[in-house]
């Protein structure tokens, strides 16, 4: 049995959940969706279990998906994914451990309680409050303790968050809910207009994920795509190609990338200086798209630096951050809004 408490390091996605243990690393990822008996109230499922049972379900059983753009949508149900998922990595610890949350930096005051509540309601001691952004740069492998700018660009499933990071701290960011949902939803409107043909959104997801690009290219690959046609309601399909998705996904990359200048823009001239040496970082399930790197660079002329699981990055940040909670104390706060309750 043991005996002592591991901290642990939350990234709480509206896509998927990624649990950071100290000593252990990456140890849980999980799409971030409940199923739930309706009629009973009773937690049927928690993420992939949930997942597999999406559109298979009979009508007393619904699936839900707790957080919406990053922030807590659904209080009880968040605490109740929580508690299980915890559960899971200290079943056999009896302490309870220490948290931190990655959050937008568009959070409000009520949805930062929301959350440090929840982490207590599901078993922490207590819980810490860490932006997006400044987990994602740590994650990178930037030192973000020093006077020197970076820019990071993180695209979730439900949000997408632009920050530049200096001195322990966000200097400049933009939260937008246009990300890795909201190109499954382009390229389902894309079909439809363009074949009359119906797809659902995890059909979208695997299509962007087998032949998605953000630039068109001559070499391209093709993909069958059933559905139901709009004309006739019977089943169809129809090929389309990566220039049908690069056409398809140009109206939210537009707006990420207006989202990139408006916070160049914004940052003061010595960190645009310092970013166009150091280089953009992108992470996030979102940033995989082929050619999404191309893209950024024309636009704003700054290199782009990958890192190598864009994915866990910001979940990897937090968790080194983890190291520092008992020498850093009250310090926290400069390193994030922190809050905790005692």
């Amino acid at each position: 049995m043991v005996f002592f408490e591991r901290d642990i390091a939350i990234d709480l996605g509206t896509s998927s959940i990624i649990v950071y243990v100290s000593g252990k690393g990456i140890t849980l990822r999980e799409p971030t969706v409940v199923a739930v008996d309706k009629h009973s109230g009773k937690l049927l499922k928690v993420g992939e279990d949930a997942q597999k049972m999406l559109g298979r379900t009979p009508a007393n059983i619904v699936s839900i998906y707790p957080i919406t753009s990053g922030v807590i949508s659904d209080y009880d149900m968040t605490v109740r994914m929580l508690k299980e998922l915890i559960q899971r990595i200290t079943s056999f610890s009896l302490f309870k451990p220490r948290i931190i949350i990655c959050v937008p930096g568009s959070i409000s005051g009520v949805e930062e309680r929301a959350t440090i509540d929840a982490g207590i309601e599901a078993g922490a001691r207590k819980v810490y409050l860490l932006e997006s952004s400044v987990a994602a740069a740590t994650g990178a492998g930037a030192d973000i303790s020093k006077p020197d700018g970076h820019m990071v660009i993180d695209i979730g499933g439900g949000t997408t968050e632009v920050g530049v990071v200096s001195l322990n701290g966000v200097v400049e960011s933009e939260s937008i809910k246009t990300a890795g949902d909201a190109f499954d939803e382009a390229i389902v409107k894309y079909i439809r207009r363009k074949h009359n043909l119906l797809i659902g959104l995890r059909t979208a997801e695997e299509i962007k994920i087998r032949i998605g690009s953000a630039y068109p290219i001559q070499e391209v690959s093709t993909e069958e795509v059933k559905g139901r046609c709009l004309m006739t309601g019977l089943p169809r399909s129809v090929t389309v190609d990566t220039n049908d998705i690069a056409e398809a996904l140009q109206e939210p990359l537009t707006t990420i990338l207006d989202s990139v200048q408006m916070v160049l823009e914004k940052t003061p001239p010595e960190l645009v200086a310092d970013i166009s040496q150091n280089g953009i970082i992108m992470c996030g399930g979102g940033s995989l798209i082929p050619g999404l790197d191309r893209l950024v660079y024309a636009k704003t002329g700054i290199k782009i630096n990958t890192v190598d699981d864009p994915i866990t990055c910001t979940a990897y940040g937090a968790g080194k951050l983890l190291n520092n909670l008992g020498e850093m104390g009250d310090g926290m706060i400069n390193l994030a809004r922190k809050r905790q309750m005692k």
